[in-house]
């Protein structure tokens, strides 16, 4: 594994951790060279799955895009990476479990809101209002409203 470092081609691993999935590996690792630490994921792929956007477009499906959207709504949040990651994992799991080699971002929309409405309140408003593509306040409120009345 290359130090991202100083790109130097040795490290050793410090500390691996399965998670509670049991399908992502956390490795910390250390650059022999420059003594950098760092931390890197090992997940299995399974075959490819095409997103089918709504636009009726195919691409091929990205876990980072998913990560991605989720970082964005869990910033400045007490949500961790690690939290993240788990949450963009059970997504995947729902996925790749499905057998289908096709997903619409309809449903993974779907999913990431229902994971993160259990995670954390705030973040679940953010992402809804990209996802449902608010344009209203009342939009907001409504999502705020629904969330009280599950509490």
């Amino acid at each position: 594994m290359k130090c991202p470092y100083c790109g130097y081609e040795d490290t050793k691993v410090l500390d691996s951790r399965v998670d509670s999935s049991g399908l992502t590996v956390r490795r910390r690792r250390e650059c022999i060279k420059c003594k950098g630490r760092f931390t890197t994921y090992e997940r299995y792929e399974v075959g490819p799955v095409f997103v089918v956007k709504r636009d009726g477009k195919r691409e091929k499906f990205d876990r980072n895009k998913i990560l991605n959207g989720i970082m964005k709504a869990c910033e400045k949040t007490n949500v961790t990476l690690d939290e993240m990651e788990k949450l963009v994992d059970d997504v995947v799991n729902e996925i790749q479990k499905s057998g289908n080699l096709e997903v619409s971002t309809l449903k993974i929309g779907r999913l990431v809101m229902e994971k993160l409405k259990k995670l954390n309140g705030v973040a679940y408003v953010r992402f809804a209002s990209v996802y449902k593509d608010f344009r209203e306040v009342e939009q907001f409120l409504e999502v705020v409203e629904e969330l009280k009345k599950e509490k």
